[in-house]
């Protein structure tokens, strides 16, 4: 079964629009035995440890890299080819560093906190091209 969502990437790229979470992010790793962080919003089990991202407001001391949290609102699949790499040349000409998350209907970026405003102008200006 095919997974729902576009995957005409000129479509995709003149429908996309970008949204930012209200809040601030941080990255957390602990080991698969220590208890996951109650409020995580993303969980990635990489073997040797599991990443969170938590809220930055209830980060532990140990958490880095403050972020916004950006959501691509076209609806994707996760069969779509080329959108990853049309959003990450668009901020990586702009500097910007981006971590991914694929979600079963969007992609959601972490990007700087101080840099959130110029990654969301380069997203949208990918919809302009």
């Amino acid at each position: 079964m095919a997974a729902p969502g576009g995957r005409d990437l000129v479509a995709m790229l003149g429908a996309l629009d970008v949204e930012r979470r209200p809040g601030t992010f941080a990255y957390v790793t602990r080991s698969a035995v220590e208890p996951a962080p109650a409020d995580a919003f993303a969980t990635i089990d990489e073997g040797e440890s599991i990443t969170y991202v938590v809220p930055a407001d209830t980060a532990p001391d140990d958490a880095v890299f403050r972020c916004a949290w950006l959501t691509l609102t076209v609806d994707s699949s996760l069969e779509a080819v080329g959108l990853t790499a049309a959003f990450a040349a668009a901020l990586a000409d702009a500097g910007i560093p981006a971590n991914v998350l694929a979600g079963w209907h969007h992609d959601h970026i972490l990007v700087p906190v101080e840099q959130a405003d110029d990654a969301m102008a380069a997203l949208r200006s990918l919809a302009r091209r």
